[in-house]
């Protein structure tokens, strides 16, 4: 019984306290709430919401509590109350539209409640609540509290009093991990049938790297790639040399500092493409392709490989298909290949099978990398699946910045409104009269009228889309994507089969909407024939991937270089008399004379429209505001001219380094060449006085005989005709002939001004204001290297005429005027195109004394070289020997020095010449190229018309056909039937016809002449230019007319004399002996044209008539 008294007794124990502790409040309270019935009716009266909302309302007040606890009273909220949390979702809705409500209409709680009967809200939650609760009066601090008016219910500008001071703390920056790489591995057994399938592959799955084997494409095949690469991306490739199939290459995102590697060894039993990823460290990747073909040097190739590659770098990715079944380590390549990965610690991540078969052959193998995220994805188009995974390197991988560039929007009226300006601002004078002050204020005010109607914007280079993408294409590729899935989903053959399809049509359906485009764009711009070539270029060349790093430093490198090369190459001795000074010239030249403003216009509206970085008017508007600017310019080319001075503005040169091969190493400086281009301005100064000049020298027949370049009316097909003329003139007579190439280095770039001066002086008799005018052209000139938006120091130009320059190779010509002299001084025939040098000496067997003279005329150029600091390169000077006969032995005679340069075949000015004189090599280069570039034009005949693709043909076909034709002359019938086969390839290829169809009829119809009519009307066309003063003067000399001894009538028929040869393989060929006996073959009206034109058009006529 005693629990349970307990429990009784307990609810008496709790009660007995909560009455003491309710005696303890109520004593401390004086008085109690209590109103009366009139006070509570006023109070119920009272409820309106208005009286606490409005600014002026008397209202009803509730009286003073005396008695209550100062702790019992309602304290004001603080000032940085934070504003409620908005509620999300109905219950908020509605309370937003009860504040709204609340705060434009007066209304009270009952109407509110019975707007929202759902909503339970007190009866005075809407009350301020210092309303009714009030300070006691008398108590301390009875100064009543301070009242905060309900605010809008919309929360609008800052409150201030929120804000709050934040203490700084310093805290050490924690080492961000580098980025992942995202990387793809696709065998795609040629790329040429799915290029946009890859292309989309690689968008789609937002892959940085997309590696690629067995590509299958050959050396040069450019127009795969550029369907194939994503906007924004580059790519490099490494095609198999020889024979079919494999080929590597990836495709990657510009941005990325990523370069090509040439092998360190060849091998035999796989291919290889090395790339080199950032630097410091670098990370190297290795894309492998191993034929199926086993080869028992693999292991001993591929352990010398990866024993380089370990210690060349830290990082190492080695990827591809190697054709290897890992998954079968029972099978012995696999376990000895599997050993010799795992002895160089390397990391093999493929686990699963990667080929339809269900064998791993294609293998992600890495050394001091973190790969993850590896997945093989179901694909279709190839039999080997891709495989994605991500690479994490050491580092974090440098991504270069997108390039930006500055530029001015040019408008409709542009020029009209810059004319209006340049007028108003042209009003005040120039504060100098000299050149460079006119000049420098001509500048400043086109700046300034460009500025205000064409302001100077920097806009960030975008890859572009594909233009040619349509609504269409899009659904295609939507089709793609849902067949995909259904694939993924069910696997059955049917879904497999539709997904092929698909995709199939994707590619096809988007090589048509490229087609059309192109087409309807040809079509637009048929009078613009760059708009032709441009768009052939750019299916048929994808853009090419030089990654050179845009800062100052990297400036300033190519800037030391350039300058260290010319700078070594000089001799160190400086010539003490030049010796050309004791050439007497009677002519003078004494001062160049003003232009006139038609004649500037002429000159600058047929200009290339190229100029200089730094020129403040672009070439193309200066084209169209030159009626306003025009007459400014004059005066600033005039004043140069009579004050001999050139601006200084003029004598600054802007380098680009530009690769002289694709795919060479960007890290070597001297796979560069330097670019210079000079002030368009500074061209136009230069064509008035180059014009000048040349008639001067003209006039007075200064120029050497036997220089060609950079002349009028001059080529390398009139030089070579001349030097083989000689040469199988002097073999028919039974002698043999050697031919030198001398090579001189940068000749143009360390030419001695005071030699040069000098030379103009006493050799040209250019004197008086003309030289003082030179001089300055020639003295203070500078130049810089530009790369993007960086640029190099300025650094002075001491030798050398000017790169880029209309006025450079002309005086370079005659800088080299004194070797004339020791050649003939010698007797030995020479002849020059610019700083190309060849001479030739015919010379007995019986008599090897002659060759003295040619070894002593050796030894005088070189010295007379070094006089006038021109390098003189003995490493790639060539010769070649020929010989009365067809056989290229070379002659028992003691060549001496020209022993260990004696070649069987040489290349002279484009031309591949044998001692034989077959021209095989030169013929099989060009077949081998004709068709090259036949195989390229199949890529863009879908959409250029007949028209185009005939002008194509004649731009990429008919002029290597062409090309120096006319010493092909005389040569055997089976390389005249190899040079035909590309001329009926290239006629089949544009009318359609199969190969088996007679080609006659379809050359007849295309009016296109065989190819020994061809070299015929070649030859025939330098006569009639010959005898008609429009070839050089050294190809009329080779024509003698005919004059009978006594009066006949064939006097009167415009005949050539026919020089008697021996045999038809040397003298039948030469064209002084084969030239005139084509003419005397031609119709009298022919012989009598008037024109080139006329005898063009009449000559082709009777070729057509005769050949067909």
């Amino acid at each position: 019984m005693a629990p349970v008294c307990l429990a009784c007794r307990q609810p008496l124990f709790f009660t007995c306290l909560i009455l003491l502790f309710l005696a303890n409040v109520v004593q401390h309270v004086s008085s109690i709430l209590s109103y009366d019935r009139q006070t509570l009716l006023e109070i119920g009266s009272s409820t309106k919401v208005s009286v606490w909302f409005g600014k002026d309302s008397q209202g009803f007040l509730p009286p003073y509590l005396e008695a209550v606890p100062l702790r019992w009273h309602p304290l004001p909220p603080p000032p940085d109350m934070r504003k409620r949390r908005r509620r999300r979702g109905t219950r908020g809705g509605r309370l937003v539209k009860l504040r709204i409500r609340i705060s434009y209409l007066p209304h009270d709680l009952r109407s509110v409640r019975q707007s929202f009967p759902r909503l339970l809200v007190p009866l005075r939650a809407l009350d301020p609540v210092d309303s009714w609760l009030v300070p006691v009066v008398g108590s301390i601090g009875s100064s009543p509290v301070k009242s905060f008016p309900l605010r809008h219910l919309r929360w609008r500008g800052i409150d201030r009093s929120n804000l709050r001071s934040v203490d700084l703390v310093v805290t050490t920056p924690e080492v961000s991990e580098p980025a992942p790489l995202r990387l793809g591995l696709i065998n795609a057994r040629s790329v040429a049938n799915k290029t946009f399938i890859l292309k989309d592959f690689f968008s789609s799955h937002a892959l940085d790297f997309l590696c690629l084997t067995e590509t299958w494409t050959s050396p040069g095949e450019l127009s795969v790639f550029s369907e194939l690469l994503p906007a924004g991306c580059a790519y490099f490739s490494a095609p198999r040399v020889s024979g079919r199939g494999g080929g590597l290459a990836v495709v990657f995102k510009s941005h990325f500092e990523f370069k090509q590697l040439s092998s360190w060894t060849r091998h035999t039993s796989f291919e290889l493409c090395l790339c080199e990823l950032g630097h410091s460290p670098s990370l190297l990747c290795a894309i492998v392709y191993r034929p199926p073909k086993y080869k028992k040097e693999f292991l001993s190739e591929f352990s010398e490989f990866l024993a380089d590659c370990a210690s060349r770098y830290d990082q190492v990715l080695l990827l591809g298909d190697f054709n290897i079944h890992v998954c079968c380590p029972g099978k012995p390549l696999a376990k000895k290949f599997m050993d010799l990965v795992n002895s160089f610690n390397l990391v093999q991540s493929v686990k699963c099978a990667t080929q339809e078969r269900g064998h791993t052959l294609d293998l992600v193998l890495s050394y001091g990398l973190s790969v993850c995220n590896l997945h093989v994805e179901d694909a279709v188009f190839s039999d080997h699946m891709p495989i994605l995974f991500d690479v994490v390197p050491l580092s974090p991988v440098v991504k270069r910045a997108a390039p930006t560039r500055c530029y001015r929007a040019f408008g409709s009226d542009t020029a009209e409104d810059f004319s209006t300006l340049f007028e108003q601002l042209m009003s005040s004078p120039s504060e100098s009269s000299s050149v460079d002050g006119l000049l420098s204020h001509l500048d400043s005010v086109c700046k300034s009228a460009l500025d205000v109607v064409a302001p100077l914007r920097l806009r960030q280079c975008k890859p572009k889309a594909s233009p040619w993408l349509t609504d269409f294409t899009r659904a295609i590729r939507r089709e793609c994507r849902r067949c995909e899935r259904r694939w993924k989903k069910d696997r059955l053959y049917v879904s497999l089969e539709a997904l092929k399809t698909s995709w199939k049509a994707y590619q096809r359906a988007v090589k048509t909407a490229k087609n059309s485009y192109f087409s309807q764009l040809i079509a637009a711009n048929s009078h613009n024939p760059r708009v032709l070539y441009n768009t052939i270029n750019s299916v048929l060349n994808a853009e090419d991937h030089v990654l050179l790093q845009s800062s100052e430093v990297m400036c300033n490198r190519f800037l030391n270089f350039f300058v260290d090369k010319v700078a070594s190459l000089r001799p160190s001795t400086v010539a003490s008399v030049d010796p050309a000074v004791h050439v007497p010239c009677l002519s003078l030249l004494i001062a160049f004379q003003p232009v006139v403003l038609p004649e500037l216009e002429k000159l600058v509206l047929t200009a290339k429209p190229c100029g200089s970085p730094n020129d403040v008017v672009h070439p193309r508007f200066l084209k169209e505001v030159f009626p306003t600017v025009g007459p400014h310019i004059l005066n600033i080319i005039n004043t140069s001219l009579l004050s001999g001075q050139v601006p200084s503005e003029f004598k600054h040169a802007v380098i680009h380094p530009l690769l002289k091969k694709p795919g060479s190493d960007i890290s070597v400086m001297s796979n560069f060449r330097p670019i210079s281009k000079l002030p368009f301005l500074s061209k136009i100064l230069e064509k008035v006085v180059h014009t000048q000049l040349m008639d001067y020298l003209n006039n007075f027949q200064i120029f050497e005989v036997f220089q060609s370049g950079f002349r009028p009316l001059h080529s390398t097909e009139t030089a070579l005709i001349k030097v083989m003329n000689d040469i199988l003139v002097a073999t028919d007579c039974g002698k043999h002939v050697v031919l030198i190439l001398l090579d001189m280095t940068a000749a143009f770039d360390t030419v001695d001004h005071n030699l040069l001066i000098s030379r103009l002086q006493h050799c040209v008799g250019i004197s008086g204001l003309a030289l003082l005018s030179i001089k300055s052209y020639l003295s203070n000139r500078s130049f810089c290297v530009k790369l993007g938006s960086s640029s190099s120091s300025v650094a002075p130009l001491s030798w050398g005429v000017p790169q880029g320059s209309i006025l450079g190779p002309l005086l370079f010509s005659l800088y080299l005027l004194p070797l004339g002299a020791i050649f003939r001084k010698h007797n030995v025939s020479f002849h020059l195109y610019a700083d190309d040098c060849q001479l030739y000496f015919p010379f007995s067997h019986s008599d090897s004394s002659s060759i003295r003279l040619l070894l002593d005329c050796l030894s005088d150029v070189k010295s007379s070289m070094a006089q006038n600091f021109l390098n003189f390169n003995e490493r790639k000077t060539e010769a070649i020997v020929f010989g009365p006969n067809r056989s290229s032995d070379i002659p028992d005679v003691d060549l001496a020095a020209l022993t260990p340069h004696l070649k069987s075949s040489i290349t002279n000015l484009g031309l591949k010449i044998d001692s034989a004189l077959t021209f095989d090599g030169h013929v099989n280069g060009v077949v081998k190229s004709s068709f090259y570039h036949l195989r390229r034009l199949s890529k863009v005949k879908p959409f250029l018309s007949r028209r185009d693709l005939e002008t194509v043909i004649h731009a990429f076909i008919t002029s290597r056909l062409d090309h120096c034709n006319s010493l092909l002359i005389g040569v055997g019938l089976g390389t005249l039937t190899r040079l035909q086969l590309v001329q009926n390839a290239a006629a089949r290829f544009l009318s359609g016809k199969r190969k088996f169809e007679h080609i006659t009829p379809v050359l007849a119809s295309l009016h296109w002449l065989p190819i020994e009519f061809r070299i015929h009307f070649k030859v025939l066309l330098l006569v009639f230019k010959s005898l008609n003063g429009l070839a050089p003067a050294y190809m009329s000399d080779l024509l003698k007319p005919y004059v009978p001894t006594r009066s006949l009538r064939s006097a009167e028929q415009l005949l050539l004399s026919v020089p008697k040869s021996r045999l038809k393989l040397r003298g039948d060929r030469a064209f002084s002996i084969v030239a005139p006996k084509l003419w005397n073959n031609l119709p009298l009206h022919i012989r009598q044209s008037t024109s080139v034109l006329v005898f063009k058009s009449r000559l082709k006529t009777h070729f057509l008539f005769t050949g067909f």
